[in-house]
């Protein structure tokens, strides 16, 4: 059966995030915001839909509800919202316009036809959107796209990981600290703070961007907590076995990847295509999906710059500077004794840990919340997927990890949920409390994400 064209836009949407450089966030709201495109264009031609901006207005004649009218009205909603959150990926969306018999300078808004109802109904969404507070256009600060408008700095001074471990750069062991290494094109980097004023986007379905915001925060520096979180990650990496690896990096989602909310997209991919989906059935799916995941990046990033905690790679490097511990000793050493400040994550030295505050974990919240919202959406916690790691694929040890085949399996949503928010773990990149607290909160984000969008797909007090 081939893919509606639902998913032919979300490849395509894909290959736009791993070409771009948007952080996870960010990604989450531009695929949340071409899928509403989507699913508003395809609302017109369904019996009780409500589109997100003009609820009914563009609802056509029963007459016109085709599979082509609604490929077209979708197709030209997809460019249209692609280009504009993905405009160095015009070429490839022009592609597929042409591909279909679609010209895509066509922007008539007649609604009497499906190009008119994809280009209407995308407009207003955009119109929405551009001023929602991500600052996706950069008029509020006449910066960058997503730039930064509220003046966010840094308390400590960036690690420098090409060389020795400097105390005195941690001013408070509690807050982030920017990371200096050399990225994968051999350039030395000190990646900023990835949007520490995302707890300003207006939501999906949240009413308040703080409205899931933990009422437990990170342990503080001076707590037996503070060093049993930073104890259990040098645990995980001393005894990392070539599974925990695999996970490890399977989940990472570091630079040129789809980022964890495009990661749960592939996932989606997978039961919308083992259940032969319809075009309907698609567009609804990714509409729920792609917002409970824009709900997920708002509700971790409030967190992260309500507590801006503290990376696994500087608490430890602060605790144990000077002493001895057990710890994988990086790529081809195994696990051995070393100085506490010299201990890295097993992650790629050109992408050591994300650039942003470690409480809570955008996985585990992104993760949650896809797994609650594929969870209610198929009626089952079922998913029965995997994925084979070929021997010596790793990005950490190349050549040598995994020794032999490793196939992870997830019989459930939930369990594929939870192995991503360990992924982290595993990966040194969080503590237990934040994958803990990210789990919860997500799960709570996807209920309400679902809610919203199975009351405007039915046509229930759409609001």
């Amino acid at each position: 059966m081939p893919d509606s064209i639902v998913l032919v836009w979300n490849d395509a949407l894909l290959d736009a995030v791993r070409l771009g450089r948007l952080g996870p966030p960010v990604t989450a709201r531009a695929l949340a915001v071409v899928h509403t495109c989507m699913y508003d264009a395809w609302a017109a031609y369904d019996d009780t839909a409500f589109g997100t901006q003009l609820g009914a207005t563009l609802r056509r004649p029963a007459g016109e509800w085709t599979v082509a009218n609604k490929e077209q009205a979708i197709s030209f909603a997809a460019y249209r919202a692609g280009v504009d959150l993905f405009p160095a990926s015009t070429p490839g969306f022009a592609q597929i316009m042409a591909s279909r018999g679609y010209n895509p300078a066509d922007t008539s808004e007649d609604v009497t036809t499906p190009t008119g109802v994809g280009n209407r109904a995308t407009r207003a969404v955009l119109e929405f959107r551009h001023h929602d507070g991500s600052n996706q256009l950069g008029d509020v600060n006449g910066g960058a796209p997503y730039s930064d408008y509220t003046g966010y700095a840094p308390v400590n001074e960036p690690m420098d990981l090409r060389s020795a471990f400097v105390p005195s750069t941690v001013h408070d062991a509690n807050r982030w600290q920017p990371l200096r290494y050399v990225d994968g094109a051999g350039t030395v980097v000190t990646p900023a703070y990835v949007a520490p004023f995302w707890n300003k986007v207006k939501p999906f379905a949240l009413v308040l961007a703080n409205r899931l915001r933990s009422a437990l925060p990170p342990a503080k520096v001076g707590t037996p907590q503070y060093v049993q979180q930073a104890q259990e990650v040098l645990g995980y990496s001393a005894q990392l076995t070539d599974t925990e690896k695999a996970i490890a990096e399977y989940w990472a989602d570091g630079p040129r990847s789809e980022q964890p909310p495009g990661h749960w997209n592939l996932l989606a991919g997978v039961v919308a295509r083992n259940a032969h989906h319809s075009l309907d059935r698609d567009a609804q799916l990714f509409f729920a999906l792609n917002n409970g995941l824009f709900d997920a990046g708002i509700v971790a990033w409030d967190n992260k710059i309500a507590f801006d905690s503290v990376r696994p790679v500087t608490a430890v490097r602060h605790l144990f500077a000077g002493q001895q511990v057990q710890a994988w000793g990086g790529p081809g050493q195994g696990t051995k004794s070393i100085d506490g400040a010299t201990w890295v994550p097993y992650q790629p030295t050109t992408f050591p840990t994300p650039p942003f505050a470690e409480f809570t974990s955008g996985h585990s919240t992104f993760s949650a919340a896809a797994a609650e919202v594929l969870r209610q959406f198929t009626r089952a916690d079922t998913f029965g997927a995997s994925a084979t790691i070929a021997p010596g694929s790793s990005k950490v040890e190349p050549g040598a990890v995994p020794a032999s085949p490793v196939t992870l399996t997830w019989p459930t949503f939930t369990a594929a949920a939870e192995q991503a928010g360990l992924s982290r773990r595993y990966g040194g990149i969080h503590f237990a409390d934040a994958d803990i607290e990210g789990r919860r909160s997500g799960k709570i984000a996807g209920t309400l994400a679902f809610a919203e969008a199975s009351r405007l797909i039915r046509g229930i007090n759409p609001t």
